[in-house]
């Protein structure tokens, strides 16, 4: 019989602002709209990999920084799947479901004078037509539709998300364990979990450069439990031409399940005009680049795209 899993219980509070702190934007509609999103986490893994500071301040749009753990850069894929999404007063049984993979990098910057911490967000995929769809106009975030492929027992959860050209995205299997792996940096659960807990709000690109969409998951009550890895590979924190041998290495994974919760839009952030920080406030004007993902001159969509100058391999970049 396998052990019992350690859990984690904690309460998440909200972070990065008073309730109040919305932008007033051309689509202010997505704010309201997402402001009474609420539903269920059905599942949650959060697949992590410490990463080399400097190989990864190459990829981040500055003013974006790793944010650091025992001098590690951490970055990660969350596999999420929803359940009875829906606006406030409305039955459950009226609510959306759907599969969702986000590569996420933890990362800090300053924004109006203050420091601020959460996730950049590379590449989101969906197996939802709706949020293909919708995201990015109704709420923020710019998604890419791909098959999700998932096998789950109470102890174990296989997943693989397949890309619209047929090749693997994301592979991940893994079974329900104990403790963390004796390598990871963190040096409990709930350590692990207190440092993810930072990254409830998300930041990704947009159409526009220097122009990015924020959306905050306000988890209440989330239980954790480490996951041993049986495998795992993602396209992104894969690629040697973005990371090379030796700065990344798989560190752990995590798994929540029946989580209620709630999505939170947060302010946009536009480049300041010193382009050493962010601001809630338009500056100046942004440059139309194409979307997430994909290739100039109509070409196929290229794997985890943000701008042109990101799918460059490290040496060429800035």
């Amino acid at each position: 019989m396998a052990a019992s899993p350690r859990r984690w219980a904690i309460r998440e509070s909200q972070r990065g602002g008073p309730t109040g702190e919305l932008s007033v934007r051309a689509n202010s509609h997505a704010i309201m709209f997402l402001d009474t999103i609420h539903g269920t986490i059905d599942r949650r893994v959060l697949l992590n990999y410490r990463v080399d500071p400097v190989a990864l301040g190459r990829f981040l749009p500055p003013p974006f920084q790793p944010k650091l753990y025992a001098g590690h850069g951490v970055g990660g894929v969350c596999m999420i799947r929803f359940k009875e999404l829906r606006p406030r007063f409305v039955p459950g049984w009226l609510g959306l479901r759907s599969e969702n993979a986000a590569h996420r990098i933890a990362v800090q910057w300053e924004q109006d004078g203050e420091q601020r911490e959460g996730v950049f967000i590379p590449r989101r995929d969906t197996n939802s037509w709706f949020n293909k769809t919708l995201g990015g106009r109704l709420f923020p975030g710019i998604f890419q539709r791909s098959r999700f492929e998932a096998l789950e027992s109470d102890s174990s959860i296989s997943l693989r998300i397949l890309r619209a050209d047929g090749d693997t995205e994301i592979a991940f299997v893994g079974r329900v364990a104990e403790h963390l792996p004796p390598s990871s940096i963190f040096p409990s659960l709930e350590a692990a979990a207190g440092f993810f807990s930072l990254g409830a709000t998300g930041y990704s690109a947009t159409h526009s450069e220097g122009h990015y969409h924020g959306m905050e998951l306000y988890s209440l009550n989330w239980t954790v439990s480490p996951l041993a890895i049986d495998e795992a590979r993602s396209c992104f924190f894969d690629d040697r031409q973005r990371f090379p041998p030796g700065s990344v290495e798989l560190d752990c994974a995590l798994l929540m399940r029946g989580i209620e919760h709630e999505w939170r839009s947060r302010p946009d952030l536009y480049l300041s005009s010193t382009a050493t920080s962010l601001t809630t406030r338009r500056e100046r004007s942004t440059t139309n680049v194409p979307e997430l993902g994909a290739a100039p001159n109509g070409g196929p969509p290229r794997s985890l795209g943000i701008r042109e100058s990101l799918e460059r391999p490290p040496s060429v970049m800035r």
